[in-house]
């Protein structure tokens, strides 16, 4: 099976190239090229994603070290700079950004489970801001000096996939980018108290939808209801009421339920504030909990994926590159999920990143490291047997 295909090769056949032929047809992407075209530049990027290259150049660098097999990687001819970083220019972004919604989909499906302690689709919602040299990038002004961009993301605490991505400047509040959350009826949404506006949450009511938000500490809140607690899991309380602020009871008018619990751990006190009345309150402070899972994708993607060096200036390429790092964690989830690896995502490119050039089939590839790791286990216990 794959019998002398490079690595990178069996990797991209998780990707539905007709979806994404269709794509670009959509938008023109391919109109006058003659030989690099959008496949070859998406199939470019992943690699550069997968190889953590720090800039177009050293991209360009290893792309040229290889050329011999480029047409078998499927990057084409031949990858310049200069085409590279003209495509990236000029080619639209929503290809791109179609396709990553695409692979979203596929991906959440594939991983979708019932283990979750709540029943239903539950998501997170926050942003991470990238900082921007503002002279070289002049369109994404934040301050007097100072550049960047904010992704906004609504995550998928089940699964651990992103579900939806809105890239804005950095000066756009948090608030505001509620607005463009494709709310479902049913789902929970978790959020920090930066998110605290009532009018968007009542909104969330209106759709039938749940959250999950930590309360202002300037809250006016007026109990009407005491619930029973349990003080030994960190509940400390479970009040019914209504907002009482002059203008925050027109702008949520209905009954709030208030929790607060204790963390032992962080010796630390929450309030939530949610409008769902028959959770039981230590799964709502579960939720809320869950919801550092977003900040550690952030974490992890920065860490693992090139978002914070860019391989072109323009707010067009900087959106393909987030797009495409986009692409190529659902495409490592995806291949982990078929090939049944059972391995974190991390260990799963950390394998791919070092091997893409190797002409092992995947799956042995990863018996391999599974092998090595049992043998490196047997060799701590028969030491631990012999002391």
């Amino acid at each position: 099976m794959n019998k002398g295909k490079y690595v990178f090769a069996q990797l991209a056949t998780f990707l539905p190239q007709r979806v994404f032929d269709v794509i670009v047809e959509k938008y023109n992407g391919n109109k006058y090229v003659k030989h690099f075209t959008c496949w070859n530049q998406l199939l470019a990027m992943i690699f550069g994603q997968l190889t953590s290259r720090e800039s177009l150049r050293d991209l360009v660098v290893a792309l040229d070290a290889h050329s011999q097999k480029s047409y078998h990687l499927g990057f084409g001819k031949s990858v310049t700079r200069s085409n590279l970083a003209k495509a990236n220019e000029v080619r639209d972004y929503r290809i791109f950004e179609d396709y990553a919604y695409y692979l979203i989909e596929t991906a959440r499906k594939k991983l979708a489970n019932d283990d979750f302690e709540v029943k239903g689709n539950v998501y997170a919602f926050d942003s991470t801001t990238i900082d921007l040299c503002l002279s070289v990038f002049w369109w994404a002004k934040f301050r007097k000096a100072k550049g960047g961009i904010k992704i906004h993301t609504l995550y998928d605490i089940t699964t651990q996939i992103p579900a939806f991505i809105h890239i804005t400047d950095a000066s756009v509040h948090d608030v505001n980018a509620m607005d463009n959350i494709p709310y479902e009826s049913g789902a929970y949404y978790i959020f920090d108290r930066a998110y605290v506006d009532y009018e968007r949450l009542f909104k969330i009511t209106q759709l039938d939808s749940f959250f999950v938000i930590r309360c202002k500490k300037n809250m006016k809140f007026k109990c009407q209801k005491f619930n029973s607690v349990d003080e030994t899991i960190g509940i400390m309380s479970d009040q019914i009421g209504v907002l009482i602020g002059a203008q925050t009871r027109n702008q949520y008018p209905l009954k709030l339920r208030k929790i607060v619990f204790y963390d032992a751990e962080m010796n630390r006190t929450f309030e939530f504030l949610t409008n769902n009345m028959e959770l039981p309150s230590e799964q709502v402070a579960m939720l809320y909990k869950s919801r550092w899972k977003i900040e550690l994708f952030f974490k992890w993607l920065k860490q693992h994926l090139k978002i914070k060096s860019f391989w072109g200036t323009t707010e067009n390429a900087v959106r393909i590159q987030i797009y495409t790092a986009i692409i190529t964690y659902c495409l490592v989830a995806i291949a982990g999920k078929d090939l049944q690896l059972n391995r974190p995502t991390y260990e799963i490119l950390q394998v791919f990143g070092i091997s893409l050039l190797d002409k092992t089939p995947v799956t042995e590839l990863f018996s391999k490291v599974e092998l090595c790791e049992n043998e490196t286990q047997n060799a701590k216990q028969l030491t631990f047997n012999l002391f």
